[in-house]
């Protein structure tokens, strides 16, 4: 692993080029610029392809990264270049079902439960709102060749196409390069890999004539060929083929192959254009260390996953989100750079168990075997007699750093309903605005005293009061339209819910005692001392 150097630069008084340099502009940089900038953080994004890219990788993601997306604000523009997806069923050979996942239009956090897309429709959207930011600048034609860690700085330096260098400086750099990242590969931090890849043909098409899918997505676990069929937004669709136990990939890899695997599911060249028909070899692996230095992995250059659960993006999406407002508080000086190392403690683990959840998918849908698969076939079909239609699990809590674990609810991610303040109606997020929130109702509504109210202004916070949906909110209130939170407090008995600014929960209490404790509690995890006079008791 490269040392970091301590000498200083050479110009210590100059100011760096930026308060962070993003490598990689795919959905996870261009969102963790988005995220810095809307922070007033001047943000430096190198790309090394010249122009964006016109084919799609990810083709979904689910309502919780849907909410953290519309935190890059482009919620009103989302609608726009997705479609809900209906369900995701797994099917055997014959037809019958092994698994049946309906989702909804309106899930938990505020959006659909599953998001089908066209990512350069994404990416172009996250584009035009960095462009709407004076904080953010990207550069294409970037090639980072080299990372030099000198002091409070990094020194970075990128080549372009012609092989003309130019350096940039940042307070920090996060690499959100890909699988193939150079950033990791410079920081050479030790890889988890589970050993577990297929290859699959990717086929992506154009439909010519609207059609509808029901459900949006299907797994066929035919021993023959497992295939995967999934929506990928409007007009758009994906199959994807595995290649089986002695086929060539060469021979996978035509279009003419694509063309006649395609051509079982009705797909003709009369029906739909081929956007890109390639092979792919997806794998199970995560870094085990996500930081070095000032320097950060985030994304695929920080892990990777088979597709059976849909959650590469939406994990990279997950990791922005998190590293954003721990970089903003750290620049700040308004929390020691220690709060840093949380986000790998608490992404690493988040991921892992995506990872492995994935993996465990895959065992079940990659069997080539018949009597392998006639035996999961059963298993599977009597352990669901009699069981109809499931929805999605809710989104995966954090089980490590910065949380107060001692409360009912923490690290869990926070439903969003809608509410009504002084200035109209609407999703919580938006009516409220983004940052950590203490929502209090009953006694925990007593008055803070100023100086824990003056520590909850330093990060921004919306600090409120819980009215009922019949009642009028006045400032620092919102009236609960739909219960959402008056049922989430009631159902684990407490009063005051602190949630962080990526919407999980760092802890809950009952009473203003309990409250101020919580509060304390807050502050202490930020390095940011607890008031001399804090009060006695502790957060439930």
């Amino acid at each position: 692993m490269p040392e970091v150097s301590s000498h200083e630069p050479t110009a210590r008084a100059a100011e760096p080029d930026a308060d962070v340099i993003v490598v990689g502009n795919g959905p996870v940089g261009a969102a963790l610029a988005v995220l810095l900038a809307q922070r007033g953080r001047r943000t430096t994004v190198l790309e090394r392809r010249r122009r964006p890219y016109t084919l799609p990788r990810a083709t979904s993601f689910d309502g919780e990264t849907a909410r953290l997306l519309a935190g890059c604000g482009i919620g009103a523009d989302l609608g726009r270049i997705t479609e809900p997806a209906t369900g995701y069923q797994w099917h055997t050979a014959d037809g019958r079902t092994l698994l049946d996942i309906v989702f909804r239009a309106e899930g938990p956090y505020g959006w659909p439960d599953a998001n089908t897309m066209h990512q350069p429709d994404l990416e172009g959207l996250l584009a035009a709102r960095a462009g709407q930011l004076p904080g953010v600048t990207v550069e294409r034609d970037r090639q980072v060749v080299g990372i030099e860690q000198l002091g409070d700085r990094v020194l970075v330096t990128a080549e372009d196409g012609d092989g003309a260098v130019r350096s940039y400086s940042a307070r920090w750099v996060v690499g959100c390069d890909g699988a193939n990242s150079f950033v990791r590969h410079h920081l050479d931090v030790p890889v988890t890999d589970l050993g577990f890849s297929y290859e699959w043909l990717l086929c992506d098409v154009r439909l010519r004539e609207p059609a509808e899918f029901v459900p949006t997505n299907v797994q066929i676990c035919d021993p023959a060929r497992p295939t995967t069929l999934v929506g990928s937004g409007p007009g758009h669709r994906r199959w994807e083929f595995m290649r089986l136990p002695g086929e060539r990939a060469a021979e996978l890899n035509q279009e003419a192959t694509a063309w006649r695997l395609l051509a079982a599911h009705g797909v003709t060249p009369d029906t739909a254009t081929l956007l890109r028909s390639t092979t792919y070899i997806f794998q199970a692996r995560w870094a085990d260390q996500w930081r070095v230095g000032r320097v950060l992995l985030a994304g695929d250059a920080a892990h990777l996953m088979p597709p059976f659960a849909g959650q590469g993006m939406c994990s990279g999406v997950r990791d922005a989100v998190n590293l954003a407002w721990k970089l903003d508080l750290v620049l700040g000086g308004r929390a020691p750079e220690t709060l840093l190392d949380s986000y790998t403690e608490e992404r690493r683990a988040q991921v892992r168990e995506s990872i492995l959840a994935s993996v465990q998918l895959g065992r079940v849908i990659c069997v080539t075997d018949p009597a392998a698969a006639a035996e999961r076939d059963a298993t599977v079909l009597a352990g669901r007699r009699g069981r109809g239609a499931t929805v999605p699990e809710p989104a995966k809590p954090l089980t490590e750093g910065l949380l107060h674990r001692a409360s009912p609810l923490a690290g869990e991610v926070v439903p969003q309903g809608r509410v009504r303040g002084p200035g109209g109606s609407g999703l919580f997020d938006e009516v409220v605005g983004r940052g950590f929130v203490l929502l209090l109702a009953g006694q925990a509504a007593d008055g803070l005293d100023e100086e824990r109210a003056a520590f909850l202004a330093t990060l921004g916070s919306w600090v409120l009061r819980l009215r009922a949906a019949d009642e009028e909110p006045q400032a620092g209130e919102v009236a609960d339209l739909d219960g959402v939170y008056h049922a989430l407090l009631a159902r684990h008995g407490v009063d005051a819910l602190l949630v962080r600014p990526d919407y999980h929960v760092f802890g809950t209490a009952s009473g203003a005692p309990a409250r101020d404790a919580l509060v304390d509690a807050l502050r202490a995890a930020l390095g940011a001392g607890v008031p001399a006079a804090a009060a006695a008791g502790g957060a439930g």
